[in-house]
């Protein structure tokens, strides 16, 4: 009963509803928080390597996934890394795969993944909370909001080298059974694609910030189409050849050689290509129904102890919404980062083509969440100084 937890949660339906504070519960204490992510995320992706580090970001959701697919955990994805919760007792299991993420990413995809576990004990020592809402955005996926500022302690603590994970062995791999990024990059269809972070400046704040979150989200209700959604109404493209088909076949080949399940995937893809192009279903599979419920599912906005969105806009548009941020930094309220691209893409979770519970993770299509992090973190060093 305690891997389900975050099924327990009354889910909301309403993204404006994120800043309720009735709509999250406390992270049993009996229970670890996971944190990874790339280092030097910033200079892969000046590199122009997009798509692997949002793939290696992703893997250890994946990972954990993998290890029990009936055990129901809150994660949420930042662009180069994530950040989950799970009970202590699979400790040494998530450890392991955590482990096997580190080892693959460096040897198959040449990154350099770091990951810690931490006591939600140890948060709430440290004067943290962490709670957990449940935001329903389509019949077969809800994604978990994190708030109390517990999520942003456990991932500096990783930073400063406390509680974290040692890669496993070297030939070490995980299992990362679905996780896929075949979709072409969607350009904006508005003007840009802004990758958003906003995060309160201190606890006491919380009534100003709250107020702050509700504006940006009116503005985008009222200025973008579909409250500024990057993904076309009736899904994104099929791509020919896959998308980061060689970051896929690192990923999901498991003891297979590169050739065989280059050629497997090469083949999964080319029957959506077929049926798009011609019409029609195969058997339980329905390439438009598909496409409708990626869009249904896309994780374009969240809250992980701040504001997070990946939105298409008016270029005016978003420099309101900077014009508004600068302001709510100058008083006091919050601190921001943002950053401007032409396109978004998408790291892709599919346990299986025929249900509806598949995840997709959109992020900027040229940096995104890690270089909004950049200025964030210079706004933040300069209040400090």
């Amino acid at each position: 009963m305690a891997d389900q937890f975050f099924d327990t949660i009354p889910a909301f339906t309403e993204f404006k509803e994120v800043v309720q504070k009735d709509r999250y519960r406390p992270l049993p204490e009996d229970w670890l928080i996971g944190v990874a992510d790339v280092v030097n995320s910033t200079g892969a992706l000046q590199a122009g390597r997009y798509k692997a580090v949002k793939t290696v970001g992703a893997s250890v959701i994946s990972a954990i996934m993998n290890l029990d697919r009936d055990a129901s955990f809150p994660f949420v994805f930042g662009g180069d890394g994530a950040a989950f919760a799970v009970p202590e007792s699979r400790q040494d299991d998530v450890a392991e795969a955590l482990a096997g993420c580190q080892r693959w990413a460096e040897e198959e995809i040449d990154l350099e993944l770091r990951a810690a576990l931490v006591p939600v004990r140890d948060v709430l020592a440290a004067g943290k909370q962490v709670s957990v809402a449940r935001f329903q955005v389509s019949p077969g996926v809800a994604y978990a909001m994190f708030s109390g500022g517990g999520i942003a302690w456990a991932d500096a603590a990783m930073k400063a080298g406390d509680y974290t994970i040692d890669p496993a062995a070297p030939g070490t791999r995980p299992d990362l059974n679905g996780l896929s990024c075949r979709w072409r990059p969607m350009e904006s269809q508005n003007g840009e694609i802004l990758s958003l972070l906003v995060i309160p400046r201190d606890p006491e704040t919380e009534v100003e910030f709250a107020k702050l979150v509700e504006e940006i989200l009116s503005i985008l209700n009222r200025e973008a189409e579909r409250d500024g959604h990057p993904v076309a109404p009736d899904g994104p493209t099929y791509s020919w050849p896959p998308q980061g088909l060689g970051i896929e076949v690192s990923a999901s080949r498991g003891t297979k050689s590169k050739l065989s399940r280059t050629l497997a995937i090469i083949g999964e893809q080319a029957v959506p290509c077929f049926l798009e192009l011609f019409g029609g279903r195969l058997k339980r599979f329905d390439p438009a129904r598909y496409k409708l419920e990626t869009t249904q599912n896309t994780d374009f906005r969240k809250y992980d102890d701040g504001l997070k969105l990946t939105v298409d806009c008016k270029t005016e548009t978003i420099s309101e919404i900077e014009k508004i941020l600068s302001a709510a930094q100058e008083t006091g309220t919050a601190f921001f980062g943002l950053y401007r691209q032409d396109s978004a893409v998408m790291t892709c979770i599919v346990p299986s083509p025929f249900t509806n519970d598949h995840i997709h993770f959109v992020d900027g299509g040229s940096g995104g969440y890690a270089l909004a992090a950049v200025q964030l973190k210079k706004a933040i060093a300069a209040a400090s100084d």
